[in-house]
């Protein structure tokens, strides 16, 4: 959960234009669009905004500058050179990247610090300027009828009203819509064109390809899905790239810089940063806006930028914490009880762990569904937090008990340590014999494994001038292992 102010907005794109065709700019062919190109950015744009608030972008602006650098300078290359081109690190710990309509493109620091060259930076954003230039994005939302279909990508906005056992699905249609085998293919075509016209090295797409593949089968924790949950799987996908090399002009090494990309690296965090919230048995912790609070045992935690919760086992009982928004908890409160459909049940005012207190019983619907819950805005911090919990009303005794205990549970974060706590941040030295990756795993907070995956290799980092390691407190380290453990845990259920 992020600390920024969240009044949170769903973008509803509703197109009326009559069907049409239009020329594919990449491939010269004439394909069905409902989407012109002032519609097209126009999306793009109204999303982009979505992902600065929904998912955040990385505060690193040489980092930004760096990428969006490259970007500009494969995507001149484009048969859509003209677009007003945008590209940006999104703070998240996955290992993904994906294009908005209209040229807004995204890579994430997880992926940024499993990059090993500009080149192969060069490669991820060349894919996806291809999605842009031969408009697959527009294409599919043309197929899918986009004039009758709103899709919606706000960040649990108005969780009261939301369908029950949602929140971990964070409503990202449009930004990670899943591409096709041919879509796929071409833009790895086009990005192969693109990167090498702007002096790079085309043998760095497949090294990215076979990267991704591994990592996809390690990573965890992100809050964007991972890369093989919207690309189809690279297996093959190497094959025929490494093919198709065989029609480009060998340009060598030179244009791969490495060092260049490594200095822009030296420093990003790695893994989730605990500062944003962390869980620890069923207690989550919120470090950068000091609170931490209970959740039922069993529930399953998520936690976004907007907002932290926890789902029930069985998928039909929630507990959300956010940001209100308001100057104090009887203006929050007035607000909630404003909306349409929200019927007001007892009230209790008094004050939660030292902290001024409005907590109501509630009732609503999620569709169709009759739901009961609490709703309780406490004062903390200079901010006034909304906890919900509720659950359909044919299973409310099951939990209100739970919800209760919850909301009593909210209070100061107070623990030195916790508080205090600092993300693993990528470091990188010089390589030498004695900065072999086992030497280097002995003395990082991460397996050799990751190790391998960040720096691209399966041996050692001999070879190389510099190498990447992880550095960070012991404290961060546990809280990576035990996500990890709780990752392992749900895959094996």
């Amino acid at each position: 959960m992020r600390s920024a102010d969240f009044r949170g907005a769903t973008v509803v794109v509703a197109l009326t234009m009559a069907a049409g065709c239009a020329v594919n700019p990449a491939t010269g062919k004439r394909q069905v669009s409902l989407v012109g190109e002032r519609q097209e950015i126009q999306m793009g744009r109204d999303a982009a905004d979505e992902v600065r608030t929904s998912l955040g972008l990385y505060t690193d602006e040489g980092l930004r500058t760096y990428v969006d650098g490259v970007g500009q300078r494969v995507a001149a290359e484009s048969e859509r050179a003209q677009l007003t081109w945008s590209f940006n690190v999104v703070d998240d710990a996955s290992v993904n990247a994906f294009a908005l309509p209209g040229g807004f493109i995204y890579v994430t620091r997880g992926l940024v610090t499993h990059l090993n060259s500009e080149a192969e930076l060069a490669a991820v954003l060349g894919h996806e300027i291809g999605h842009v230039a031969a408009r697959h994005s527009v294409n599919q939302i043309s197929k899918a009828q986009l004039a009758s279909v709103g899709l919606g990508i706000g960040m649990i906005l108005r969780p009261e009203l939301q369908s029950l056992g949602q929140l971990g699905q964070a409503g990202l249609g449009l930004l990670l819509l899943k591409y096709g085998r041919d879509d796929e293919n071409q833009a790895d075509e086009l990005g192969i064109r693109y990167m090498t016209k702007a002096g790079y090295p085309a043998t760095a797409m497949p090294q990215v390809l076979r990267m991704l593949e591994r990592v996809s089968d390690a990573e965890g924790g992100g809050r964007v899905p991972g890369w093989l949950s919207t690309h189809p799987s690279p297996a093959d996908r190497v094959t025929r790239v490494t093919a198709e090399l065989r029609n480009v002009p060998d340009s060598g090494t030179a244009g791969l810089r490495r060092e260049p990309y490594l200095r822009h690296v030296d420093g990003v965090v790695y893994g989730v940063d605990p500062r944003e919230g962390f869980v620890r048995d069923h207690t989550f912790y919120h470090p950068a806006m000091a609170f931490q609070i209970d959740f039922p045992k069993g529930f399953e935690v998520t936690n976004q930028k907007q907002a932290v919760g926890a789902i029930s086992p069985s998928s039909d009982a929630i507990v959300v914490v956010t940001l209100a928004g308001r100057a104090s908890p009887e203006a929050a409160a007035r607000e909630f009880f404003a909306q349409s459909g929200v019927q007001m049940g007892r009230e209790w005012r008094g004050d939660i762990n030292g902290l001024r207190a409005d907590a109501h019983e509630f009732a609503a619907a999620a569709g169709n569904v009759p739901v009961r819950g609490l709703a309780a805005f406490l004062e903390h911090g200079g901010h006034v937090f909304q906890i919900l919990g509720y659950s359909a009303a044919n299973t409310w005794s099951r939990y209100d008990d739970s919800f209760s205990d919850s909301i009593k549970s909210f209070e100061r974060l107070k623990d030195r340590r916790y508080l205090d706590v600092q993300p693993l941040r990528v470091k990188v030295v010089p390589s030498s014999r004695l900065t072999s990756l086992d030497d280097l795993s002995r003395r990082a907070p991460i397996s050799r494994e990751k190790l391998e995956l960040l720096n691209g290799a399966s041996d050692d980092a001999r070879s190389a001038a510099f190498v990447k390691t992880v550095v960070g407190d012991d404290l961060t380290t546990e809280i990576l292992r035990d996500q990890e453990q709780r990752r392992r845990d749900r895959a094996a259920r």
